[in-house]
């Protein structure tokens, strides 16, 4: 350890892209590196064992020096996390109901409120605090499910927050009541953790996304919808990595190994996916696009990992330590300004940042002091500014990469 806080790198991409082979390889050069590195997944399809060509590694395993891996057991983490609260729940007095914890399965527990999504993201931010490693690799999901696993932290904080907000849950301790007091101190602890992830995927120093595609115009597409989901979620894209590029070969030495028409196919192949790597570093702005070219042998197995990782090594854009940003949440990123008029005729408009959104799968609502914005599949609740929380809405557009909220003044609660 070098003393630093340690990088969580999250790679993610659309399914089939090679997200687990990249996630792999990018640990391999770490730890060539001479860095302490973790390689995790939380990907329920459990292919990092079959990348890394190992059996399954259920727990920490040292794979070889500065390098352990794991591969996390979702339906397990549920149930040793909630056999605990019944036992916990239980001690406290009998229940009021006739069902209890224990008699719920964990497969009903995981889709309940995102709940497997959040421990194993708590589980990352665990090992990441650990002090035990310089950098924790996560092999994620496919893009969709990750939007839905990073957002599922400030999804619960918003959720109990508004079913039961904190001031009333403190205030409910002091009805003296054991069982009571318990479940407070259980969602007291839930909101804790969750704001404590929150923070951990909004820390652009040391939280990135590496999102894995391939030159395909439908990855470029559902690459241009995630990148609008992230941006929503508040995450950090570092970069843009396009798997399987075809190989520039020698004209001359290819054509004397191989027919003619098969070196027209690489090269027209070659060329179209150039070409949509040219239109996604179009798409993607600032964020770099890097190539990692396609092996003539399966990605499977340390040794042909190694190649991949020095490729990928060489790909790596150089990130200039002065230039992070500091950390922002969703709401940081949002302004608030007064764009004509006093009083009940003023006119405020509240800009976000939503670059590549797709006009026709934006959406707006409010509920209470937050406005609900949503895009591509993503949704967040913003809260409002506290001079907003007395208007209403009276427009909304996209302006170039920003989204723009106008609001007036409600005449039955504004001040005169």
């Amino acid at each position: 350890m070098n003393g630093a806080r340690t990088r969580i790198q999250l790679f993610t991409g659309k399914g089939g892209s090679g997200a687990t082979t990249l996630a792999s390889a990018a640990a391999l050069a770490a730890a060539s590196a001479g860095s302490k590195v973790l390689l995790m997944s939380i990907d329920r399809a459990h292919s990092l064992a079959d990348v890394l060509a190992i059996p399954v590694p259920r727990e920490v395993t040292p794979l070889l020096g500065g390098l352990d891996v794991w591969q996390l057991d979702m339906l397990t983490l549920v149930e040793d996390k909630f056999r605990g609260l019944s036992v916990l729940l239980d001690a406290a007095g009998a229940h009021e109901h006739g069902s209890t914890f224990d008699t719920l399965e964990p497969e009903e527990l995981t889709g309940s409120l995102g709940i497997a999504d959040i421990l194993a993201i708590a589980e990352v931010v665990r090992m990441a605090s650990s002090g035990e490693y310089d950098v924790v690799i996560v092999d994620c999901p496919a893009a969709t499910e990750a939007l839905r696993v990073f957002g599922a932290p400030a999804m619960v904080s918003e959720y109990l927050e508004r079913v039961w907000p904190r001031h009333r849950r403190l205030s409910a301790v002091a009805a003296n009541d054991v069982r009571l007091i318990l479940l407070v101190s259980v969602i007291e602890r839930v909101v804790s953790t969750v704001d404590q992830i929150s923070g951990f995927l909004a820390d652009r120093s040391n939280t990135t996304v590496h999102l894995v595609t391939s030159a395909e115009s439908s990855a470029v597409l559902s690459t241009r919808r995630t990148l609008s989901g992230l941006a929503l979620s508040g995450v950090q894209v570092q970069r843009i990595v396009v798997n399987g590029i075809v190989p520039q070969f020698d004209s001359v030495s290819d054509r004397s190994s191989t027919s003619d028409g098969a070196t027209r196919w690489l090269a027209n192949r070659r060329d179209a996916q150039r070409s949509c790597v040219d239109s996604l570093r179009l798409a993607a702005g600032a964020v770099p696009v890097e190539v990692v070219e396609q092996t003539d042998t399966e990605p499977v197995g340390l040794a042909a990992l190694g190649d991949i990782a020095a490729a990928l090594e060489g790909a790596a854009p150089a990130i200039d330590e002065g230039s992070v940003p500091e950390p922002q949440s969703l709401t940081e990123l949002v302004t608030v300004t007064l764009e004509s008029g006093t009083g009940v005729d003023s006119v405020y408009a509240m800009r976000m940042h939503l670059p590549l959104v797709d006009p026709s799968s934006l959406s707006l609502g409010r509920v209470e002091d937050d406005v609900l914005v949503g895009a591509d599949g993503v949704r967040r609740r913003v809260r409002l500014a506290s001079v907003l929380r007395r208007c209403v809405v009276s427009g909304a557009e996209l302006d170039g990469t920003d989204l723009i909220i106008r609001f007036v003044p409600d005449p039955a609660v504004w001040p005169v």
